[in-house]
């Protein structure tokens, strides 16, 4: 594979370094006193570590799919971690974006064309889809483990990173839930039949914005998403109180 399609992209370390600059700015919140600098710094690291979780949850999927046959994968660059890739501009960064400011749902944003011809076997066309969604349970993962190893940190960086493992377990959930569209979907169709399979492809286009309708304006179902996924990250190791933080700074506006 050659070296163009293996670095990784100067954009991907644009937005690690984004998120950063955010922990910074939440760290200096405490000894400057600024409640403002404090809401800047979270909100900058959720957006930012969400976009740098989105491109670790496609690079999951086209890494997968390189080990399992399908080699296209590197020469259209979903390897080298750049955003550029995976999204169009509209439709899968800046209205998830919005939706994830709304409603507090971390949808699926980005986007690999993967050759299912190519793979190997359904193993691997099932080890593909669930790539993603494992991507994200990682760093969320790591985000609590962080959180927990280094309690002096200051309290607006550990409220953001909480909020962001939070995300991370949602985004987790969601994807796996069986509904076309979704990697949940992805990994067991490979076994459903037939005229299953037509039918998935029949409604994959709308599946994911009726179960969002679902999730955001059907009365209890959001509530009981959340509560799922809230529990899912206490077992995990998460601290709840500093996401809830975490999640009011991002959400500030509706505090005004």
């Amino acid at each position: 594979m050659p070296s163009l399609t293996r670095r990784i992209s100067p954009w991907f370390l644009l937005l690690v370094g984004i998120t950063l600059f955010g922990v910074a700015l939440a760290a200096a919140a405490v000894p400057a006193g600024s409640e403002a600098l404090a809401i800047t710094g979270v909100f900058v690291i959720v957006l930012a570590g969400w976009v740098v979780s989105l491109c670790l949850h496609e690079f999951g999927h086209a890494i997968t799919a390189y080990k399992g046959g399908d080699t296209s994968v590197a020469m259209k660059g979903y390897l080298t971690l750049d955003i550029r890739r995976y999204t169009d501009p509209g439709l899968s960064l800046v209205l998830p974006l919005i939706i994830l400011l709304i409603g507090g749902l971390p949808l699926p944003g980005g986007a690999v064309w993967i050759n299912q011809w190519a793979l190997r076997s359904r193993a691997w066309r099932t080890g593909v889809s669930l790539a993603g969604p494992a991507a994200n349970l990682v760093v969320g993962f790591l985000l609590i483990v962080v959180v927990a190893l280094f309690p002096g940190m200051p309290r607006p960086v550990a409220a953001g990173l909480s909020a962001l493992a939070l995300f991370q377990v949602v985004a987790f959930v969601l994807n796996m839930l069986p509904v076309p569209g979704l990697d949940g979907w992805g990994a067991l169709e490979p076994y459903l039949s037939a005229p299953a399979q037509r039918f998935g492809e029949k409604v994959r286009p709308w599946a994911p914005l009726a179960l969002l309708g679902v999730l955001l304006f059907v009365p209890g179902v959001s509530a009981l998403f959340f509560t799922g996924t809230q529990i899912l990250y206490a077992l995990a190791g998460g601290d709840a109180q500093l996401a809830g933080q975490g999640f009011s700074a991002l959400f500030f506006w509706r505090n005004l």
